[in-house]
């Protein structure tokens, strides 16, 4: 099959997405002597380029205007369809963070195409392309096909591996003016609820804490060994409803779905809505007092204690073996 695939690359807090990477490499599996071309919107972002190029890309669009400095779904929109119009490529994938569920949707219908979402694999079965993505909060998966038009997609981060960096990779860059307009909001300001450190949905190894750590101080240590793991820290759905963290920590149904290396659950009963944020983690570490906890029944590993026992010690053999490899 070929396919000329299009990836859009994401940049956050003035840095590219891992998935964006990992995008490209779902691309790159989708063709044979076809290109795979990232684009970039925005102002000044042609310092990107370069990694684009060294994990896969061939070509890179930079779409240059004031109004796609900032993600606004109507500037982007307009810009994405402009260069979808001119190059009309094969297939468009996306990160499946809240950027990419919010505009590829939107792209989807206004080309009126189809949309698979949240797609943790995908593959070339006799020419055609199978997309695996999960259902029933994580219970099951499905496997789907576009029978035709553009294959529109977006990739759930951590699932699929991104391409060794190679510095000795270039390509062509193509720069291109989108003619935008027509703005029903405008934006004055943006102020971000924002945690330091890991990105929650790209994190490798997770920390999460449920009602079990109490307070707001309980996620101190949970944060300690964070920091020695080089882990985010995320929360329940329970614990940010008490008030113990911010919202923008939840991990749940209604929150950030993660798929990380490790999962470690700190107090966490194991409720379905916070299990289907998580579940499809690849080792998940359960600590809870209630030898009966549903998390236990899902988790890899499990630890009947007190949390508050058990993290310190945790910790501080993590720290030793951190220490030894340094």
């Amino acid at each position: 099959m070929s396919q000329n695939m299009f990836v859009l690359a994401e940049i956050r807090h003035g840095a590219l997405r891992h998935v964006s990477f990992e995008a490209i490499a779902a691309a790159k599996k989708l063709t044979t002597s076809g290109k795979v071309t990232a684009v970039l919107l925005g102002e000044k972002v042609e310092r990107f380029t370069e990694l684009l190029f060294q994990y896969g890309a061939d070509r890179v669009i930079i779409a240059e205007h004031p109004d796609l400095d900032a993600y606004r779904p109507e500037a982007y929109k307009q810009a994405l369809l402009q260069i979808i119009e001119e190059e009309r490529p094969d297939g468009f994938l996306f990160a499946h963070t809240s950027q990419g569920r919010d505009l590829a949707p939107r792209i989807a219908a206004s080309l009126k195409s189809g949309l698979i979402s949240d797609v943790v694999k995908l593959e070339l079965v006799d020419d055609r392309v199978v997309f695996t993505r999960p259902i029933y909060s994580g219970k099951a998966f499905e496997e789907k096909i576009i029978e035709e038009g553009m294959i529109m997609a977006t990739i759930r981060p951590n699932n699929i591996q991104a391409a060794e960096s190679d510095p000795s990779r270039s390509g062509e860059i193509k720069t291109v003016y989108p003619d935008i307009k027509d703005f029903h909001t405008t934006i004055k300001d943006i102020v971000e609820k924002t945690t330091s450190g890991v990105d929650l949905t790209e994190a490798n190894i997770v920390v999460a804490g449920g009602r079990g750590v109490k307070s707001k101080d309980g996620f101190h240590p949970l944060q300690e060994l964070a920091d020695v793991l080089g882990a985010a820290v995320g929360a329940s759905r329970g614990a940010c409803d008490a008030d113990y963290c911010d919202y923008s920590l939840q991990i749940g149904q209604t929150g950030k779905v993660v798929t990380p290396d490790l999962y470690i659950a700190c107090g966490i009963s194991g409720a379905i809505q916070h299990v289907a944020g998580m579940s499809n983690s690849k080792v998940i570490v359960a600590i809870n007092k209630d030898p009966e906890a549903p998390i236990f029944s899902i988790a890899d590993y499990g630890i009947v204690g007190d949390l508050f026992e058990v993290l310190p010690v945790l910790t501080e053999e993590c720290r030793k073996v951190v220490t030894s490899k340094a």
